[in-house]
Parts: structure tokens; sequence; C-alpha cells
């Protein structure tokens, strides 16, 4: 599913307008990315929780040509699955 079908999902479920179910869904997206930018955990009961691991630089290869590059610190986004999703996914 992607995020026009949640919309559509969405605005058929609760029978209001595309227009509100879009406001709806990137208010949500964009509130989980700003905790995430403040550093903040987000957690959904019964989904799973967002939090952001940092990643230190290191010196890597390309594996094609086999040059030495170094590769920077990074933050990347990690989502752990809730007790409640596991449980559905494995029923």
């Amino acid at each position: 599913m992607n995020k026009s079908e949640l919309i559509k999902k969405l605005s058929e479920e609760t029978h209001i307008p595309l227009d509100e179910a879009a406001l709806v869904v990137n208010t949500f997206v964009g509130s989980v990315k700003e905790s995430l930018f403040s550093g903040d955990r987000v957690e959904i009961r019964g989904f799973g929780s967002f939090k952001i691991k940092e990643y230190g630089g290191y010196t890597g290869r390309n594996p094609k040509t086999g040059e030495i590059v170094d590769v920077h610190a990074k933050h990347l986004p990690f989502f752990r699955a809730g007790k409640e999703l596991k449980e559905y996914l494995n029923q």
C-alpha cells in the first residue's frame, strides 16, 4: 500500500472527501517526520515505534573500482514492530 492508496482507503472507510483524507494522512506523516527530526521517538501502541539511529562515518571501498572512499556519519530511521502487530502477522 502506498500513500495515495492509504488516503483513498481512509476516505472510503470514514466517508470523508479525498481532500480531507489527504490532509489527515499528510499531517500524520509530517508530524512523525518532525518528531524524528527533533530526536524524539514515535510510538504507536499496537503497531510499533520509530526512532533515529546514528551511524558513525567509516572508510569504505567502491566495489566496482576498488577505490577507497570516506562514508560520512548519518542518521537513519528505524522501525520496530509492536507486539500486537507481530502477533497479528503470525496468527
